[in-house]
């Protein structure tokens, strides 16, 4: 009997990679890996060259992702069973030896792997190896700590309603944007109504090639999905 291993990758620079990560990824008879219909995939494109000659390559192809809005109840229902699939299907494969399931940033850090770990939970064994995290990657991109002594520090989904937003964004030492995208006019409003505006950064694609590192308030077109904004805290320090 082998096991389903979550791994997180890191947030994008495969030197980040965790020597674990890079060992049982190279030792793997079967990799799976989520990615959009038509796309090589994030974090497939990762681990190229680090994935064994003898490793079967199981692409998990997510049925939805922005056609239709979250909110809808047909969006839940083919997610769920896109999950129940794999799980199925993971345990099979596990049953004749380890599986090796690859994640950007962490796996339970906003990540998809944590859907499979739940419904994985009794039929088959599970292991997670932690990564450094998107968001971790995309401050230290700034050149900037994102907490000083006793800063408090926020992560929000873009995704929350604007008033929520602009709420959490004023009651916080030091932010974290995620899963910007289309929300960034949004975002940018309610940073505006906290206050927060002039001292926000946005980083896109953070590690990974094409990285980019600009004032939020300047960026005007829409912005990808590898896309974090940042407030530092401004706390105590000696």
């Amino acid at each position: 009997m082998g096991k389903v291993i979550g791994i997180g990758l890191g947030p994008g620079d495969p030197d980040l990679m965790s020597v674990k990560a890079h060992r049982l990824i190279g030792a793997a008879r079967h990799v799976a890996y989520f990615r959009k219909a038509g796309r090589a995939g994030q974090a497939r494109q990762i681990v190229e060259g680090v994935i064994g000659s003898q490793a079967i390559e199981h692409a998990m192809e997510y049925p939805v992702t922005t056609e239709i809005p979250v909110t809808d109840p047909e969006y839940n229902r083919r997610l769920a069973a896109f999950y129940d699939d794999w799980s199925e299907r993971l345990t099979e494969l596990a049953a004749n030896g380890d599986v090796v399931v690859l994640c950007e940033g962490d796996p339970f850090f906003y990540g998809s792997f944590m859907h499979l770990h739940s419904r994985l939970q009794g039929r088959a064994e599970v292991e997670v190896v932690p990564g450094i995290t998107g968001m971790s990657g995309c401050w230290t991109a700034t050149d900037r700590p994102i907490t000083w002594g006793d800063d408090v520090l926020t992560v929000l989904a873009a995704t929350l309603p604007e008033a929520e937003l602009a709420r959490r964004a004023a009651d916080t030492d030091a932010l974290v944007v995620m899963k910007i995208g289309r929300h960034l006019p949004k975002l940018r409003r309610a940073l505006e109504q906290a206050g927060r505006l002039a001292d926000a950064w946005l980083v896109e694609r953070g590690t990974m090639p094409g990285q980019k590192v600009q004032r939020l308030a300047a960026v005007a077109g829409p912005v990808p999905y590898f896309s974090i904004a940042l407030v530092h805290g401004q706390g105590r320090r000696p």
